[in-house]
Order: structure tokens, then C-alpha cells, then sequence
């Protein structure tokens, strides 16, 4: 775990540098090689997430939460590393509204997602009282 953390770290300021050395002669493709480096990170991040997440299945099926639930509690932990590195990249772009739209936009399928969870959980309360 802690050598594949040493080596995205090694790997992400290798892609770092040669971006800013490359932002001199050509910012267009200096954006392109930070993307690209966040696409490879974001590929690996996922081989090894896969393993977690039927882990995470089976405890919330044993703990008796819905697969409803547990779906909306990844796509929204999805959202959430999407829009972030989105905004990243807009800033490292100096387009700062840009990435203002793009958090206002992950906030609302955030709050559009959530509704399902907060509609169970107000009938759990009325249920209670």
C-alpha cells in the first residue's frame, strides 16, 4: 500500500514538472500532459478501488442498508473526485468561473442525489414519533 502511494507520488511530480517545464513553449499541451497524468492516476485509483467496494457491499448488506443506498453513497463519493479534480484542473488552467460553475454544478447533483436518502430518513423520524 505505501509503495504504490510512494510511486503515484513520484509519478504525479515527475508529470508535474514536466508540465510546468512545458508550460514555457506550449500551455495547451502542458494542460494536456496534467490531464493525462490525472486520467492515469484516476484509472489506477479505480483497479484498486474494486476490490473496496465489494468489500463495502458486503458490510452494508450485513449492517442491512439498502442497495439503493449504497449505490447513491458511490456515485456520490464519485461526484465528489470528479468535480474536485475538474476545478483543479480549471484552476491550473487560470479559469477560475469556470471552476466555480463546475463546484456549483457538483453541489447541485450532490443535494439532487441526497434527496432520496433524506426522504428515508424523514419517514424514519415520523416513524419514531
Amino acid at each position: 500500500m505505501v509503495e504504490n502511494c510512494f510511486s503515484v507520488a513520484v509519478f504525479c511530480i515527475c508529470a508535474a514538472i514536466f508540465a510546468v517545464l512545458l508550460r514555457q513553449y506550449c500551455r495547451e499541451q502542458s494542460i494536456l500532459i496534467a490531464l493525462a497524468a490525472c486520467v492515469a492516476v484516476i484509472g489506477g485509483f479505480m483497479l484498486f478501488l474494486s476490490p473496496l467496494i465489494s468489500d463495502l457491499r458486503n458490510i452494508f448488506s450485513e449492517a442491512g442498508i439498502s442497495d439503493n443506498y449504497i449505490s447513491i453513497i458511490f456515485k456520490a463519493a464519485a461526484i465528489c473526485f470528479i468535480t474536485q479534480i475538474t476545478c483543479e484542473i480549471c484552476r491550473d488552467s487560470a479559469e477560475a468561473a469556470i471552476a466555480s460553475a463546475a463546484e456549483l454544478w457538483g453541489r447541485g447533483a450532490l443535494t439532487f442525489m441526497s434527496l432520496p436518502i433524506l426522504k428515508a430518513l424523514l419517514e424514519r423520524i415520523n416513524e419514531i414519533i
